[in-house]
């Protein structure tokens, strides 16, 4: 199909021959809202209401302490794991949902770096590779790390994906890259990536942050170390939702991490005063959990049991493929440059343009209702998440988009907020 000769009547048929357009009726979506934003937080489940109401009213506020063994507080992390290591190519027992990615991320970098520091050549060890424009808490996390230890670690930055595999040398300790670029919807592979890195000696910890619910996974399939990734993206998790840790079962006997909090210790209720590592996964863990926030993700979980990822992989490139056709069919001669791959093997599940007045374009557009967001430097970012966005969306935030550059609808000297 030519999307280019595309009419709304054609976004509106496809979505009707869409098998995975009856999910949509799973989410809360506000009446008229355009919500292309799932990549930085994903819609309500219906069902999380209810099951919010659940947790506060009968677990917490009739059951109260007992609803640690009642409810099954004490287990939710691995069970919840357990529901979302298909989606990531994990096994049963090898993921927990627990603290944030940053709290994660320096959790696993630091057992990597341990795990090397004991190796034969560990002492050459002490670079952490990652790229420039990696998220920013990961570069900050990294950095932290680096010089808390203080025994020559240091950060190297590869200046463009093409660059890491031969930045990786016999210097280098860990690899730690985001699967799926944040600002430029960038993928990489995995498998080549991770495959030279161990053919260097160095291990690779993978942030599936853009990636999980998005795109298909198979960390050990890819022979992976380390992976974290959120769950208030394209799992719908809820605004701040826990995280998720993933270590590699080979690494689970040696692994070591400095919050060694009481969750992770092998008997926590013993009570003992020196600490005595968990098996497995649990040793990614550290302090008592947020239990109310982590309910809230099995809602998200339970409707991706109702689909396969390479259903909701066909549907976001095919989303994605629209929306580039017609921004750059509809919008031409405005000033807008693609920052996101063609290729679909090198592309997750938004797209970025660039526009000299990004932020104001982008402020306009959310005034109408078209929800996206911005980041630096006058970057337009638009997710599409297959479980709940439509075609028809798709032709009608462009609609928008091509009125306001037309008309010139928006505020060049907008204030920024301070969330864009």
């Amino acid at each position: 199909m030519n999307h280019t000769t595309m009419t709304r009547q054609d976004c509106l048929a496809l979505d009707g021959a869409d098998a995975l357009a009856p999910l949509r009726g799973q989410f809360a979506l506000p009446h008229g809202a355009i919500y292309l934003d799932g990549n930085s937080l994903g819609a309500r489940p219906r069902a999380a209401l209810a099951r919010g109401l659940q947790v506060i009213e009968q677990e917490w506020g009739n059951d109260l302490i007992r609803s640690w063994n009642k409810a099954g507080w004490f287990d939710l992390p691995a069970r919840l794991g357990n529901k979302l290591a298909p989606l990531i190519g994990a096994r049963e027992n090898e993921v927990v949902i627990t603290d944030s990615t940053s709290v994660n991320l320096f959790k696993l970098l630091a057992g990597a770096l341990d795990l090397q520091a004991a190796a034969p050549d560990g002492a050459r060890r002490k670079v952490i590779l990652t790229e420039r424009d990696n998220f920013p808490t990961d570069l900050y996390m990294a950095q932290g790390l680096a010089e808390w230890l203080d025994r020559g670690y240091r950060m190297r930055m590869a200046d463009a994906p093409e660059d890491i595999a031969a930045a990786i040398d016999d210097e280098t300790a860990v690899v730690m890259l985001t699967h799926v670029n944040y600002r430029t919807g960038h993928l990489h592979d995995m498998r080549a990536l991770t495959t030279a890195a161990q053919a260097k000696g160095a291990l690779v910890l993978w942030d599936l942050a853009h990636s999980a619910g998005a795109v298909p996974v198979d960390l050990n399939g890819c022979n992976a170390d380390f992976a974290v990734g959120c769950t208030y993206k394209y799992l719908n998790g809820g605004p701040g939702a826990p995280a998720f840790a993933w270590i590699a079962p080979r690494h689970h006997a040696r692994f070591r991490q400095p919050l060694s909090g009481w969750w992770s210790h092998a008997t926590p209720f013993a009570m003992q005063p020196e600490f005595r590592p968990g098996e497995g996964i649990r040793r990614a863990m550290c302090g008592t959990q947020p239990i109310v926030s982590l309910a809230m993700v099995e809602c998200g979980l339970d409707i991706f049991s109702q689909v396969g990822m390479e259903a909701v992989r066909a549907k976001s490139l095919a989303l994605t493929d629209l929306f580039i056709a017609l921004v750059e069919s509809r919008c031409a001669g405005h000033g807008l440059a693609l920052i996101t791959p063609r290729e679909h093997d090198r592309r997750g599940s938004h797209v970025s343009f660039t526009h000299p007045h990004g932020y104001a374009v982008m402020q306009a557009l959310i005034a109408r209702g078209v929800i996206g967001d911005y980041r630096e430097p006058h970057v337009m970012r638009f997710g599409f998440t297959p479980l709940y966005t439509s075609h028809a969306d798709v032709w009608d935030a462009v609609e928008h988009l091509r009125d306001i550059l037309d008309t010139r609808d928006y505020h060049p000297d907008a204030r920024q907020n301070a969330v864009t």
